[in-house]
């Protein structure tokens, strides 16, 4: 590295250490070392809301009620999600708007389609090449909203734009509403993934096997076919494991759903007590955790999809001894 390299990264450095000290100094662990108490920092002391809030004043009065409004209500973890959809839409038009096959494809388009490209050899390494076409729609959409959400959760923006007690919009008292908020903070979004998620599952079940699908859930053949003690006890069974099949599909349902909200709340709570404590430069760390976490969950959820529907196109084991016999 040359003499003028190691000076800009000494003065980067140094600004990185002399913003931490000042947000150190100036932060609620600061303001309660020099004596400004655990109200006097820098950044107002963060509230967490749990349910979603409405972004219109008249039905933010009404939820303050205790009313539960009879029409449809813009909340702002609905703004997030279509926010979020806005801006893969835009993306994708703006990728594929001029595209030339007798060039290479450079720019947006170039990483748009390599994105495509690795979901694609992603759901052909699980699914198989007969099914991937099938199936990369449903992964692909899933994969990339809660992606993008949880991205966008992260901008500055997000925990900066809101309205006030008194109704004014974005100044420097604290915020009694916010005007966004990740959508995978609200248990409805990931709930109504999770909802989508197994109603794709069970519908192409249903229609790559039949009504044969359900016979891995209700298994009296062994049992209508027994003989003697050990055929009845194995039947028994056989009914046993596909009850708890049957259970398993529902539970899905709960297990995904708490999953990513549970990741994504924890998430945005960490970054609201760091920028708390310590503003400006200790956040940047778990910035950088929050970008993998979104892309892990990302993957986990639209990656769980795809196995298990791909599991359940497959032939179970009495499907496959009547197609023998």
């Amino acid at each position: 590295m040359s003499a003028g390299g190691k000076r800009i990264v000494l003065v980067l450095a140094a600004g990185v250490v002399a913003l931490f000290v000042f947000g150190f100094v100036v932060g609620a662990i600061g303001s309660a070392f020099f004596g400004g108490g655990e109200e006097g920092g820098f950044l107002p002391k963060p509230e967490v809301h749990l349910p979603p809030q409405p972004v219109l004043a008249h039905d933010a009065e009404e939820a303050e009620h205790g009313g539960l409004p009879g029409r449809f209500v813009l909340t702002n973890t609905l703004l997030s999600s279509w926010i979020t959809t806005l801006v893969l839409i835009v993306l994708f038009f703006f990728a594929t708007r001029n595209r030339d096959p007798g060039k290479a494809p450079r720019g947006l388009q170039n990483l748009m389609e390599a994105v495509i490209g690795a979901t694609y050899d992603f759901v052909e390494s699980v699914a198989g090449h007969e099914n991937a076409r099938r199936f990369f729609p449903l992964f692909a959409t899933i994969f990339l909203f809660v992606l993008t959400n949880a991205w966008l959760g992260l901008l500055p923006i997000y925990p900066s734009l809101g309205f006030t007690e008194n109704g004014r919009f974005f100044t420097s008292e604290p915020l009694a509403r916010h005007l966004l908020r990740p959508a995978g903070t609200d248990l409805n979004m990931p709930m109504a993934l999770a909802l989508i998620s197994f109603v794709f599952v069970e519908y192409w079940g249903l229609r790559t096997l039949g009504w044969h699908y359900f016979g891995k859930f209700f298994r009296f053949g062994t049992l209508l076919r027994a003989r003697g003690p050990s055929g009845l006890f194995q039947g028994m069974i056989d009914i046993f494991v596909g009850m708890l099949e049957l259970l398993s599909e529902f539970v899905r349902i709960v297990s995904f759903t708490f999953r990513l909200f549970g990741n994504m709340t924890a998430g945005e709570i960490l970054l609201l007590v760091t920028a708390f404590l310590i503003p400006f430069v200790f956040s940047l760390p778990f910035y950088g955790l929050e970008l993998l976490v979104g892309f892990i969950q990302a993957l986990i959820f639209a990656g769980l999809t795809l196995v298990f529907v791909t599991i359940a196109v497959m032939p179970h084991e009495g499907h496959e001894a009547e197609e023998h016999g």
